[in-house]
């Protein structure tokens, strides 16, 4: 039987059904549009909205795939890390239906979820999934996996699916935190990565030198210093003044985003090859980026190293992974919850609630 599972950690809210690894219904509602005009999220915003959309996301997600609670054999919530009020929305309500249900309800690290992301499948895998799947088979552990979105980037060694082992973390800012403000920077809004991924397609990547922090030091990250590099050159080249799809604002974007891909994916073949890990997992909000995608199977793959990469929307904050993570969970009695159980805004990928 499947698994409900929902999603409130930062500015989506989602539900899903999922047995096992397949993914029988999802919705997901952003908050985006909402938030723009700020520049970033409001964590009062997102709270306010999420709690006007679980119920009827939850109740949407049951009807699309012909279910009831009745056909649920637990619950899956997003139980840390995120903003607290925004966890807050969905595990009160994953607690209030688990009450009224009698349903086992557990909690998941949201961090660990995405890198299980790419085992995810659903009933007919379209042809763009078979074709990006084709020849690389099923992940098989251990696996070095990196997790890189607006909150979070950190290296693991996934020794099974429920047991990672830390391997290296941003000491500053998260990389896909340096993406959007650079985006902002560059007079962009929020949310910025994407803007970023299309301005650089038209753009020269070596056009403006920029450092690759910490590059061969160790497996920790810090992108704080790309940013700053990004705010000087805008001003010493004055692109203010010109139009915002310059040649130089393209060029600034691809150089910006070639050091901070390069710097992932090294660290990233570095942990593949020193831990002996049969594969290496790319995942977060992050891993949708295109040219981060290609480096990382050019850099990888001829080493022998298979890389495996949700499609775009599982890369994204979604209840799915979270439904996966939940059911192997939920066999092993782990991480169950309580009427007293609180949601975690920090919590290492290692450790229990």
């Amino acid at each position: 039987m499947p698994v409900l599972a929902l999603e409130s950690s930062c500015d989506e809210t989602a539900c899903a059904l999922v047995e096992n690894n397949l993914v029988l219904s999802e919705l997901v509602r952003s908050q985006a549009d909402l938030h723009r005009k700020y520049g970033g999220v409001v964590p009062e915003i997102a709270s306010r909205a999420h709690l006007e959309a679980v119920d009827l996301i939850t109740g949407a997600v049951l009807e699309k795939a012909g279910k009831t609670l009745a056909d649920v054999s637990g619950i899956a919530v997003t139980l840390g890390p995120g903003l607290l009020g925004a966890l807050l929305v969905a595990v009160s309500f994953a607690k209030g239906l688990s009450m009224a249900t009698g349903l086992p309800l557990t909690g998941v690290n949201h961090v660990k979820a995405h890198a299980l992301a790419p085992f995810l499948k659903t009933p007919d895998p379209d042809p763009e999934a078979r074709a990006r799947d084709s020849g690389r088979g099923e992940p098989k552990f251990p696996l070095a996996a990196l997790v890189a979105s607006g909150g979070h980037t950190s290296l693991f060694l996934m020794e099974d699916f429920l047991t990672f082992k830390t391997l290296g973390r941003t000491l500053d800012d998260a990389a896909g935190e340096a993406f959007d403000k650079s985006a902002k920077l560059m007079g962009f809004g929020y949310p910025g990565g994407k803007v970023v991924e299309d301005l650089a397609r038209g753009g020269d990547p070596n056009a403006y030198k920029i450092t690759r922090p910490m590059l061969r030091e160790g497996l920790d990250f810090s992108f704080s210093g790309l940013k700053t590099r990004v705010m000087t050159l805008y001003r010493e080249h004055d692109m203010e003044s010109g139009p915002s799809d310059s040649r130089e604002i393209r060029d600034l974007a691809a150089s910006f985003q070639a050091a901070a891909a390069e710097v992932m994916v090294t660290k990233l073949l570095s942990a593949a090859k020193s831990t002996g890990a049969k594969g290496a997992v790319l995942a977060g909000g992050v891993a949708a980026n295109g040219e981060l995608r290609r480096m990382a199977r050019e850099a990888l793959e001829p080493q022998g190293i298979p890389l495996f990469v949700p499609k775009p929307s599982w890369c994204a904050d979604n209840a799915a992974m979270i439904g996966f993570l939940g059911s192997l969970q939920l066999e092993k009695g782990q991480n169950l919850l309580g009427r007293d159980s609180e949601p975690k805004t920090r919590w290492n990928a290692e450790d229990l609630p």
